[in-house]
This record gives structure tokens, sequence and C-alpha cells, in this order.
């Protein structure tokens, strides 16, 4: 299909649409659309992405206008990657979502529609300005559906969201604003090129805007001292929210690694542009943050807070290093990440309805009914989260240790991920035994695990145990990756060439 490559992001906007236009709608309804849509999206990536193993990579001009002065989506490896990934993580978001949550407010479903659009949008446009505007997108979905059934804590958490994003959006406007009167142009192939060919009188201004951007996206992806809306916001966000929320922080590195080896480093090497350089001392003070945060958690959802900042900084340090192999181990151990600590969010909501008053707080309280099925997979959940044998998190951990010893940063790199892995995985532990080991014979709650939000748990938890086992396709995958990240050139010649073959050659 000519239109493929819009698809995943017409789809969530038209649902979104039809489901803020139909209020009448019966809530049951509403699930069918919006599960539907959510399904259909993963369907529809999956077979954009066969098209993209195939091709390398597409240029779709929106409206036929050809670039740069039209609109145009470049889904490549690395899209394709954040597409699955994001609708993998969505489609059991969601179906835990259908079984009450989404009825503490409305429009629950548009709002995730319109928010699934938005990072779809934000994976596929080759326009930063158009990148501008899906962050927008997410964000405002994320505003309401991080408030979405009211209560003091979600509105100051939302508070401090809001503000902070919204400083982030007006620098993301200025930096935009810097770059389009120094190069006349806002598509990241062509910027690529304008950059590249810039006097020196303008490579101060384009440093600035450089710089400003590293701002922008470090808020996006809660790096240090940008980070502290997380935590709050990430704990008081209801289950479902705050899984498809472990994909947000994502979105930041991902923007990242698309503008910036693109962008600005079109003829250097990446590691020698200086917004990248800021980047490796800030990810290892945003790991040890967070480790710390794990440490000091008082509930299992604010400690998955902190893990999300912990994967943030170990991806954010990798990818500093600018070398393929590094990004090829980022990009595993992202995949990784985001679908265990979404499966955690999951997870500590299905324990806390389980323990009555005490919730997900980690306090001895009566046995829960399900205690021992729980803990069973409470335990293979930690081990995978933690990083040790025989799941992904190991996998992943130990590619991490082996690119950045050939990059010669072993010794700062190493202590940061070995003893952040440590740290969680006592405060892990210690959990366990306040949930499973530590409790009173007696109950005051009879309520059992409901068997869709537990296969919905099962279904994120698994990917370690999965990933493990095809670690090898994967990783070869990642090395695909890191490989066109590496070569900016050709992204740019693809999206001339498709310029030029709509123009006639002129």
């Amino acid at each position: 299909m000519n239109h493929l490559p819009v698809l995943p992001i017409l789809l969530p906007l038209l649902t979104g649409a039809l489901l803020v236009t139909l209020p009448r709608l019966t809530l049951n309804a509403q699930r069918l659309i919006s599960l539907g849509s959510t399904l259909a999206v993963l369907g529809l990536v999956l077979w954009l992405g066969a098209s993209v193993l195939e091709q390398g990579r597409l240029v779709y001009a929106l409206g036929g206008w050809a670039p740069p002065f039209g609109i145009v989506l470049v889904p490549d490896r690395l899209s394709i990657l954040m597409l699955v990934l994001t609708a993998s993580l969505a489609l059991p978001a969601i179906i835990y979502a259908c079984r009450g949550d989404d009825d503490s407010g409305s429009h629950f479903h548009a709002l995730f529609q319109f928010q699934l659009m938005g990072l779809n949008g934000a994976f596929l446009t080759g326009d930063i300005f158009n990148l501008f505007v899906f962050f927008e997108v997410l964000l405002i979905a994320s505003y309401a559906l991080l408030l979405h059934g009211g209560g003091t804590a979600r509105s100051r958490a939302g508070l401090h969201y809001v503000v902070i994003n919204l400083i982030g959006s007006a620098l993301f406007l200025l930096a935009l604003g810097m770059l389009y009167g120094l190069t006349g142009t806002l598509n990241m192939a062509d910027l690529a090129v304008r950059i590249s060919e810039a006097p020196p009188a303008d490579q101060p201004l384009l440093q600035a805007a450089s710089l400003i951007l590293l701002v922008v996206f470090g808020v996006k992806a809660a790096l240090l001292p940008l980070l502290f809306w997380l935590p709050r916001a990430y704990t008081a966000a209801a289950a479902p929210v705050a899984a498809l929320f472990a994909i947000m922080t994502k979105v930041g590195l991902y923007a990242m690694l698309r503008v910036f080896p693109l962008a600005f480093a079109l003829d250097q090497p990446l590691a020698t542009l200086t917004a990248w350089q800021w980047l490796w001392p800030l990810a290892l003070a945003t790991l040890a943050l967070g480790s710390i945060g794990v440490l000091g958690a008082t509930s299992l959802r604010n400690m998955t807070a902190y893990m999300v900042v912990v994967s943030a900084g170990t991806l954010m340090a990798i990818a500093s290093l600018g070398s393929a192999e590094a990004l090829a181990a980022g990009l595993f151990y992202l995949v990784h990440t985001t679908l265990l600590t979404g499966g955690f969010f999951l997870f500590a909501d299905l324990i806390g309805r389980q323990r009555g008053s005490a919730g997900d707080y980690m306090v001895a309280t009566a046995a829960m009914k399900d205690r021992r099925t729980l803990g069973i997979l409470f335990f293979f959940a930690a081990v995978a989260l933690a990083g040790l044998p025989p799941f992904s998190g190991f996998v992943s951990k130990a590619w991490l240790l082996q690119a950045s010893l050939g990059e010669g940063v072993a010794g700062l790199y190493w202590p940061l991920l070995l003893g952040a892995g440590f740290l969680m995985l006592i405060a892990l532990s210690r959990a366990g035994s306040k949930f499973f080991w530590r409790q009173s014979p007696e109950r005051d709650h009879e309520m059992r695990a409901d068997r869709v939000r537990f296969a919905c748990v099962l279904t994120l938890v698994s990917a370690g145990l999965i990933l493990s086992l095809t670690a090898a396709p994967l990783a070869d995958y990642t090395r695909s990756v890191a490989a066109q990240l590496m070569a900016p050139g050709d992204y740019v010649r693809a999206v001339h060439e498709a310029g030029l073959e709509m123009t006639g050659g002129h």
C-alpha cells in the first residue's frame, strides 16, 4: 500500500476523533473500538516493518508535496523498532484499562488513542518542526491521562508535569526558530546538508541551538537535573497510563538519536559534538540518582518510576559513546527495560488490589488471596528486571558492559551499572519480603487477582524470558539499526532522491 507509512498515525487519530464526537457510545462500545484500533495499529506497524526490512527505508510525502518543502514521513529500522515496541506495550495496557480503570473519568479511550497518534508520529516524521507538533500532541494527551480519575496526588503531580514540559516546549520553539533563521529549512535531511555547509560565523548559534535541543530532549528523557517531575507523575498515574508512560522517556532518547547524528553530525563523528559530550556526565549522574531513588522508594509503583530513571541514565550513557556497538547494545536494553517496567507498573496495581488499604506500599499487612501465584511471578519478574541470568536483563547488561569496555570507559560505567543492579536487587528483595513473606495469617480482604489483568502483567513480564530466547535475532536487528544511524548520509540521499523523483529531477 502506497499510504501504509501514514496509517499508524491516521488510524488512532480517526479513532480518537470518533470516540470524542460520539459521546453517547456506551463504555463497552468505546472499549471495543479502542481495543480494535490498538490491535490494528500493531498489525499495521508489523506490516510496515516488513516493507522497511525489504527496502531499508521508506520516504512518504504527505499530500504529494516533495521534500524539503512538504512534510515527509521516513520510516526506517529505528522507527519500526520504536513503533512495534509502543504497540506491544499499548495493547496489554489498554486491555488492563478495560477492566475498570477507564471508568473513573471521561474520554479515557480517546485520549489513549491521541497518545498513540503522538507517539507514532514522533517516531515517523522526517521534519523537526513536526517532531515538535507530535511532541505536543502526545504531551497534551498525557496531561489529561495523568489527571484521569482526579485526586490531590494526581493534580499536584500533574501541575509539575505540565509546567516543566511547557518550559521544554517553549525552548523547543526557540531552538527551531534559531535553526530556521540560520538554515531556512526544518526538514531533517535538508537541515543536515545546510548545517554541514554553514559558514563559520553561524557555528556558535548552531551550537547554541544544539545545546537547547539537548535540554528539550533531556526533559522528555528524564536527564538530570530535569528528571524530578517523573517519579511523582508516574507514581500518581493510573496503572495502565503509567505502563504506557514507560515509553515516554524513550521518545526523548529517540529524538536525540534521530536529530543529533543526522542534523549536526553529517560530516563529523557524533562524539565530537559539544552537546553530545555533555550527555555522558549527566547520564551517569542520572543513573546514580535513580539507583538511590529505587532504594529509598516506599511503594512498588514509586520504585518502578525510579527504575525508569535508572534505565534512562543507562541508555543515555551508553548512547553518548557514539559507536555502533554501543548504540546496538543500548537499543537491545531499551526494548527489555520498556516492556519490563511497563509490566511492573501493572503488577504494582495488581498487588495493591489484594492488600486492602496498604496498597502497594512496602508495609507488612494481611496475606494476599493469591500470594503464591503472585509471589512466583514477582520472583521471576524481579530477577529479570535486576539483570540476573537467564533473562534478557542479564543479556542486555552483559552487552552494555562489553560495549563500554570496548570504548575504554569501563572504569566509570561498570561500577555505576553494576551498583544500580545491586541496589535494585536489594530493593526488590525488600519489597518481596514485605508483600509475600512478612504477613499476618488473617485476611481482611478476599479479592482474587482478575484473570485478564493477571494475563496482561504476565504478557509483559514474560518479555524477560522471550527476549532472552530471541536474543540473537534481536541483537542482529539492533546492530542493523545502529549501522543506519551511523550512516546519516544514506538518510539524506534517500529523502533527496525521493524529492527529485517527485519533481521530475528538477
